[in-house]
């Protein structure tokens, strides 16, 4: 007999995703088409192949089919036609919708929710990122719970532990909900860590710059740019970086901020992440401004600052002052193709080329000019005794100190946490002096 061998593929087989999508007209600036070639992108980026589209304009969407009946029976020839193992709806769908296309099809039916949910489950590298991604699947899974989900049980359950008539499905979501609370207080805990870190840059009172924008503007790379070396993964695709990472840069005269990069918006950005990423999201309400970074070279430039303003809005960040870095310049000017040549600022906003430099100057001189029109005048005395404070004073603010017989006269503009703790000291120092005043003058 002739020995054969065989490869044993260990990979698993890409699958072929078809695309549906229906336009009802009531999303503003985006057409289903526009919508269905970003939901191609987020399809590839979790690992399919995209093998067709279709979509349907209707007043509504369909309560049982999501497309009309004679739309979701084109999708069966269709699925004869190509193959497609997996459908992908551009909307998010009700239990009923996915349940009603799995029966005719007889492939797996998801959402753009859930796709998207997919990608940052991927892409999630820390522990406190992967925490946030579970609670977000698990938010999305229990009202979609079937009675697929028995393998939720196998570790609980056993005699005492469930109601009189409970049934499995029943126990699934108790399970899940379980879980959902347990989730919460872990990612309560990745608050509070937060908080901790973000109390003891306060107290050493340099600004905070949060870096915002649609996913795929550039944010990694305008932070890489700007620090000088590369600390933040930057990689051309949706949700590449999910993962907040802060680094400290120089904006000149010595002054230096916090910088942090954060996770990229989307239109139609499920819920349950904005909710479960809250914890991360809360570095956008610390910082003192923000950089919003757009893909100028991007058709729909309007529609992605109008998603981003939505989740900004959500997070009760909408009206922070902000400079706008409309990025990938270097895709529309050939100027903008060397670092080197100068750039405008208008209005707040600038147009940068994280790529080449392009910008990077002028951006760092737009920073340190917001972040100077939010400090205060200060005009105060303080005693020699604090040194350490008139240390942070020289090193960040713009003032003038007078070394007088017995104290420091500080007169100038510091950032307003600086100028709280200057008061202060001042008039614990007005109150050591008040009782010498108040002495008689010896006849």
């Amino acid at each position: 007999m002739t020995a054969r061998s065989s490869l044993v593929e260990l990979e698993a087989p890409v699958e072929k995703v078809f695309l549906v999508a229906v336009d009802t007209g009531s999303d503003d600036g985006w057409t289903a088409e526009d919508s269905l070639a970003e939901l191609a992108a987020l399809a590839t980026t979790a690992g399919g192949d995209v093998v067709g589209a279709e979509w349907q304009n209707r007043r509504h969407v369909d309560p049982n089919w999501y497309v009309g009946k004679g739309k979701a029976e084109d999708l069966a020839s269709a699925k004869r036609e190509t193959g497609f193992d997996v459908l992908i709806a551009d909307d998010e769908l009700s239990p009923a919708q996915q349940r009603a296309l799995e029966e005719l099809l007889k492939v797996k039916v998801i959402d753009r929710s859930r796709l998207i949910l997919d990608i940052f489950a991927m892409h999630a590298q820390t522990h406190e990122g992967r925490l946030q991604v579970e609670l977000a699947q698990l938010e999305y899974q229990l009202p979609r719970l079937t009675k697929l989900w028995t393998h939720l049980s196998r570790t609980g359950g056993g005699i005492g532990t469930r109601g009189p008539g409970e049934s499995q499905l029943e126990t699934d979501r108790r399970i899940i909900r379980t879980r959902i609370s347990k989730m919460k207080e872990r990612v309560e805990g990745v608050r509070q860590q937060r908080e901790t870190a973000a109390r003891g840059r306060d107290r050493r009172l340099w600004p905070t710059v949060g870096i915002v924008g649609y996913t795929n503007a550039g944010k990694s790379t305008l932070l890489n740019t700007l620090v000088g070396s590369e600390v933040a993964r930057a990689e051309d695709m949706l949700f590449a970086t999910l993962d907040p990472t802060s680094r400290q840069v120089k904006l000149g005269d010595g002054q230096t901020a916090i910088v942090t990069d954060t996770v990229g918006f989307i239109h139609k950005l499920p819920h349950q992440l904005v909710e479960a990423f809250r914890a991360t999201l809360e570095e956008v309400n610390r910082a003192d401004i923000l950089i919003e970074v757009v893909d100028a070279s991007d058709a729909h430039v309007a529609e992605h600052r109008a998603t981003v303003q939505t989740v900004l809005d959500e997070l009760g960040a909408g009206e922070k002052p902000r400079l706008v870095a409309y990025n990938k310049a270097d895709l529309l000017a050939d100027a903008a193709k060397d670092g080197r040549n100068a750039a405008p600022a208008v209005a707040g906003e600038v147009f940068v080329s994280a790529l080449t430099g392009f910008g990077m100057d002028t951006l760092r001189a737009e920073i340190a000019s917001v972040l100077a029109s939010l400090w205060v005048d200060v005009d105060v005395a303080v005693p020699y005794a604090a040194g350490e404070l008139l240390a942070r004073v020289r090193e960040r603010g713009t003032v003038d100190l007078e070394y007088r017989e017995r104290d420091v006269h500080v007169g100038g503009r510091v950032a307003p946490a600086l100028a709280g703790e200057l008061e202060a000291v001042a008039a614990r120092w007005a109150e050591s002096l008040a009782p010498e005043a108040a002495e008689p003058v010896p006849g």
